[in-house]
């Protein structure tokens, strides 16, 4: 019989949220993969069916799991692949929407910049990744992306060529190095843009550009990766439905 490991100051539920959580982080389960019946689970930690359930119903409106009637309940997957058409319009010549194109320019272990520490919750100048990537439509620069990894789980991907498998990252991290991304926040600035940045865009100095600052956790909420995309302001676009 498993136990709960988290504060005992904490309701049985909470601490069994907590527990299930850690363990799909842990990739107990895989995203996509059902968990076990409530059934299963209350006879597993000792716990009443009731206490399952409301643990589950937590991590439901967390949308860490979702339930699929008459099938189970199931890790969720988050789609994070329309986020960047939120913000910015890729559309070809013909007017269809388009994903970018990815090039990754430089991927270079360092110890963390202190914004880099903080974010990530890590201690001052721990071992990180740093990933410069440019998002390209028909050959045009439209995205400039500064991108911070915590070394030790991400290891693997200084190993590889990150140019030769496709144009997401996410799916390289879980099937290389094992870790999901379950959820993620992004704020929406503004900013002139900076020589460096500016060059690799092919737009000047100072001239406006968007910025999407995210940072994206596990299941288990601890952070993975942190992230500034920069992006020409004339592709800027903002939708939103209110009902």
């Amino acid at each position: 019989m498993n136990s709960l490991l988290s504060d005992v100051r904490l309701p049985l539920y909470q601490r069994l949220r907590d527990q299930l959580a850690q363990q799909i982080a842990a990739n107990r389960w895989r995203a996509g993969e059902a968990i076990p019946t409530e059934a299963t689970l209350a006879s597993e930690y000792g716990l009443s069916v009731g206490t399952v359930r409301k643990a589950i119903d937590m991590l439901v409106s967390e949308h860490i799991l979702e339930r699929q009637q008459g099938r189970g309940t199931f890790i969720r997957r988050p789609q994070f692949d329309s986020s960047l058409f939120r913000f910015f319009r890729f559309q070809s010549l013909s007017g269809e929407r388009q994903v970018p194109e990815s090039r990754v320019l430089v991927v270079e272990p360092m110890s963390a910049p202190s914004a880099v520490s903080e974010s990530l919750r890590l201690r001052p100048e721990a071992d990180v990744i740093r990933l410069l990537r440019l998002r390209l439509l028909e050959s045009e620069p439209v995205l400039v992306e500064e991108i911070w990894l915590p070394r030790e789980p991400f290891e693997a991907i200084l190993d590889i060529d990150l140019n030769e498998q496709g144009p997401l990252l996410y799916p390289i991290y879980e099937q290389l190095c094992g870790q999901v991304v379950a959820s993620a926040d992004e704020t929406l600035t503004a900013e002139p843009v900076s020589d460096v940045h500016g060059r690799l865009l092919r737009i000047a100095e100072g001239s406006p550009v968007v910025v999407i600052e995210r940072l994206a956790r596990d299941y288990a909420g601890q952070p993975l990766e942190w992230r500034r995309s920069r992006g020409r302001a004339s592709h800027f676009r903002y939708s939103v439905e209110i009902r």
